[in-house]
């Protein structure tokens, strides 16, 4: 008798890619540095709950590591323009069974300039790819204006259910 191992699903392997302007790719202990820049940032640690205030190097190099299990994995927003900054972070989380979360943050110099929406819809389509099954969550501030908006116009919808994280609503996307 052959005994079959069920491959889990795990956020591990989830390959990078490129968009119009950005190139997305799962974080690694080199970009540790970049990660802490972006990030320390009271706009960034006020808006993410899980993120501490002041965002320390060490915060950013156990952020990256926290993807080694397989259940969530954070992947950079790097422009393709000369300098190549890190613009922003997504982060991807396996939620059950059935859900797959996805959470995010744009450093300041690239806010309203559409690398949000570009990011986020980027991963949004890798994990429809990856993950049919799944439905693809996010949890927002309604006060968020501009993480609001940035999901609505991607076809996120309000659940009606409160989020996991306090005064978070969840939305869920349309079309799964």
């Amino acid at each position: 008798m052959f005994l079959r191992r069920i491959r889990r699903d795990s956020l591990s392997d989830l390959p990078g890619l490129e968009t119009g302007r950005l190139t997305i790719a799962p974080l690694s202990a080199g970009d540790a540095r970049a990660v802490h820049a972006l990030t320390d940032d009271p706009a960034i640690t006020g808006a993410v709950d899980f993120l501490a205030n002041p965002f320390t190097l060490a915060d950013a190099e156990a952020l990256i590591a926290s993807g080694r299990h397989g259940r969530d994995r954070f992947l950079g927003a790097w422009s393709r323009e000369p300098a190549a900054p890190l613009v922003g972070v997504v982060g991807t989380h396996l939620r059950g069974e059935g859900a797959v979360e996805i959470g995010y943050w744009i450093g300041g110099a690239a806010r309203g300039r559409g690398f949000g929406t570009e990011a986020v819809s980027a991963i949004v389509g890798l994990l429809r790819r990856r993950f049919p099954r799944r439905a693809i969550v996010a949890e927002c501030r309604p006060g968020n204006v501009a993480s609001w908006g940035l999901l609505h116009k991607i076809g996120f919808r309000e659940t009606g259910s409160e989020g996991h994280r306090p005064g978070r609503r969840q939305l869920v996307l349309e079309g799964v």
